[in-house]
């Protein structure tokens, strides 16, 4: 195994590797979720029983919170991992179970040859999947965090968003070029198991390139001031002793989850079931919106190494606390580019938070619990909030009742503009 010696400075092909290894895994990640959260409206019937078209669709969305809710556990577990026995090790470990459960689903019977057994198969590979992506992000971000140049690291902890926005759009696009290729019809027959394959696949690249990943001077440091076994519990103590921090990473991430799911998965997953708008349509002004949000990331990471975190954090929250009503209305006015400008307009504003939260959650952290401290509380309030925004979304918006949802989103939009300006300025701080 690969490692860096005490005292080492990251070479620029260190780097290198670092970026190109966790942001294919990382992208992987994203991919996996958005194509489940896209192709939900045309495998639901495969799964569900098939007489109750919103029913099935309901309980595909319900499996999709589920899987969050593993998130946690991975997080801990593969955290737990990452801050003991290195970041390498997790990562390999984590998208190695990722393609494992993406493989499943594309490869499952359905509901019409094995009944409810093909629901069953849905859940626990969703199930796999929470658990490696829970895991996924800690280990990603931290690695990547660690080995990043201080003055810098807004923009370099930027790419797990360019990354994971890259893998939502390549959902995107298959999605948009099978919808045109074959049609509603072929997509609801065979079609939804072509990016859950890929995705499998592409993972295995994915474990080969991390295999060559050096491990970060911080953990290396760490481990040698404190000896290679650290105690057993020094991991739970750690959180305990950070519980404010991880207090702050629930705050901001409550508002900014549910914000991203709202804008990505949940506004075209409604728009092609409920609304009725051209899928193909859809999904290539979403195609649009994402390509925006990628340009945008590196010039808001960029911003944050010159003027600070806290700008950027309260210029997402409070403008999209501003704007979330008159978004709203925009997305529901019947066209196909009104929605496309107001997830444009929302994935820029998020771009500013998304850009550096990576950065700042391992700002927060000491070296010995950072992977943990950071993804357990991060991926509490993806379960709570974010895995629950696509079906919270679409089952308010059936009982026409969208502006409950918009306000909760306002309110935890305030939330985190309040933890942020309680919270300290972190730019630049030394990880080691």
């Amino acid at each position: 195994m690969p490692v860096t010696e005490p005292g080492h400075r990251h070479s620029g092909r260190e780097q290198r590797r670092a970026l190109i290894g966790t942001g294919i895994g990382n992208a992987l990640e994203w991919y996996d979720w958005h194509v489940y959260g896209i192709f939900a409206p045309f495998f639901a019937q495969q799964f569900f029983n098939p007489d109750n078209e919103l029913s099935a669709l309901l309980s595909t969305l319900a499996i999709f919170a589920v899987g969050f809710a593993m998130r946690p556990i991975g997080a801990f577990v593969f955290g737990r991992l990452a801050d003991r026995k290195g970041r390498r090790l997790a990562m390999l470990l984590s998208i190695s179970m990722g393609s494992a459960g993406s493989l499943a689903i594309g490869l499952a019977p359905t509901y019409a040859s094995v009944g409810a057994v093909a629901s069953l198969i849905l859940l626990l590979a969703r199930l796999i999947q929470g658990m490696a992506h829970g895991g996924e992000l800690p280990s990603s971000q931290t690695y990547l965090a660690e080995i990043a140049p201080p003055e810098r690291r807004g923009r370099w902890t930027s790419a797990i968003y360019v990354s994971g926005a890259c893998g939502m759009l390549i959902a995107t696009l298959l999605g948009a070029g099978l919808a045109t290729l074959y049609g509603t019809e072929a997509l609801e027959a065979w079609g939804w198991r072509v990016p859950f394959v890929i995705g499998g696949l592409l993972g295995i690249y994915a474990l080969f390139l991390r295999r060559k990943l050096t491990e970060t001077h911080a953990f290396n440091k760490e481990h040698t001031s404190h000896g290679a076994a650290p105690q057993r519990l020094s991991v739970l103590r750690g959180m305990w002793q950070n519980r404010a921090a991880a207090g702050r990473v629930i705050g901001v991430t409550a508002g900014f989850t549910v914000t991203y799911q709202a804008w990505t998965t949940a506004a075209p997953t409604y728009a092609i079931s409920v609304t009725k708008l051209d899928s193909t349509a859809v999904l290539l002004a979403e195609v649009v919106a994402l390509l925006i949000f990628i340009a945008a990331l590196p010039l808001c990471g960029s911003l944050s190494d010159r003027l600070g975190r806290r700008p950027n954090m309260l210029i997402f929250a409070l403008g999209m606390a501003v704007l979330a009503y008159p978004l709203l209305l925009l997305a529901r006015a019947g066209q196909v580019w009104q929605l496309g400008l107001a997830m444009t307009i929302a994935l820029l504003f998020t771009a500013m938070c998304a850009s550096i939260a990576p950065a700042i959650f391992a700002e927060l952290f000491p070296t010995h619990v950072r992977t943990t401290g950071t993804g357990v509380p991060y991926a509490i309030a993806v379960a709570l909030f974010g895995g629950t925004t696509p079906y919270l979304q679409t089952w308010l918006a059936s009982h026409h009742a969208q502006n409950y949802f918009t306000g909760y989103n306002i309110a935890l939009l305030l939330v985190g503009a309040l933890v942020v300006l309680t919270g300290p300025e972190t730019r630049a701080k030394p990880l080691e």
